[in-house]
């Protein structure tokens, strides 16, 4: 439980997890945008509710919980009213940023239930059974899920090499 439900634990809530809501949400959308539209709806969303959400076990886990179900809510949205695929977001590409831009693209291609599990497990070092709990699930999917989502993970990024190593060559 967070302090009193007051203007100001609400406050100290939002400082303590916005900044890495918006990562793990960046990392599952691949769109910084959106990843910021979805964590500012999710903690409005807790606002409104703050009496109740201030005494949860982890209202963390409760913010996570909606921001992950509307970047799921709007990937759905976005594909039934979009003939074409958007386009990638562009960015002035930083060489030490390079590693971090082909790991959002190759996690982009993932099911949204790996992706989420991926995200969960490695940047927020939820357990498989936290994880479970968190999603609404047996912890045998979860197990399911982080398993094949590290191979597709890494036919993704594989593929991603490979289509870079093509482009320098013909560059040269």
């Amino acid at each position: 439980m967070l302090g009193a439900s007051s203007t100001e634990g609400f406050d100290a809530f939002y400082r303590d997890g916005s900044a890495r809501l918006a990562r793990q949400i960046f990392a599952f959308t691949n769109d910084p945008a959106e990843a910021l539209d979805v964590v500012q709806e999710a903690y409005v969303r807790a606002w409104t509710r703050w009496e109740r959400v201030a005494h949860l076990d982890d209202p963390h886990a409760w913010v996570r919980r909606v921001a992950f179900n509307l970047a799921k809510n709007s990937n759905r949205r976005r594909r039934r009213f979009s003939e074409q695929p958007l386009p990638q977001q562009v960015v002035e590409e930083d060489p030490g940023d390079r590693s971090r831009l082909e790991l959002a693209a190759a996690l982009s291609t993932l099911s949204p239930e790996h992706r989420q599990a991926l995200v969960l497990h490695y940047l927020l070092g939820l357990t498989s059974h936290e994880i479970a709990t968190e999603m609404g699930v047996p912890i045998g999917t979860v197990k399911s899920w982080l398993s094949r989502g590290r191979l597709h993970l890494s036919a993704a990024l594989d593929a991603l090499e490979a289509t870079d190593d093509c482009e320098r060559t013909q560059d040269a």
